[in-house]
């Protein structure tokens, strides 16, 4: 029968060193996203009570394009840190580097695809 204290049983164990820097991050992307979805939302909805020009026309105004192109940033960026933990968390090996390399191509796609069509619009 071994007796262990608490602080033998998680030694070696180990740690990812990142948790608080990780919670912090996390908590200000999400306060970011608080402030930021009902301007969004008030934005979006005003912009879509005329004709396809007419919207073209409202988004190609800077507030609605800043607040559009900001929105999409902070919620993909946000929704990649939390997408990354629970491939961290549940993924191993190869697969997991594979898996967040994808995933990461995949949001920065999304960013990039995204910026491009409201510039497109702004332009």
């Amino acid at each position: 029968m071994t007796y262990l204290t608490d602080r033998k049983r998680a030694q070696g164990m180990g740690s990812g060193r990142q948790g608080t820097t990780h919670h912090w991050h996390m908590m200000i992307s999400s306060v970011a996203l608080v402030v930021m979805t009902p301007i969004f939302v008030c934005t979006f909805g005003f912009g879509f009570s005329g004709t396809y020009e007419e919207v073209l026309a409202y988004f190609g105004r800077p507030f609605p394009a800043i607040v559009t192109g900001l929105m999409l940033v902070a919620a993909v960026m946000h929704f990649t840190s939390e997408a990354k933990e629970a491939v961290e968390d549940y993924v191993h090996g190869t697969a997991q580097k594979l898996t967040l390399i994808g995933l990461t191509g995949l949001c920065y796609t999304l960013i990039a695809v995204g910026l491009f069509a409201l510039a497109r619009i702004a332009l």
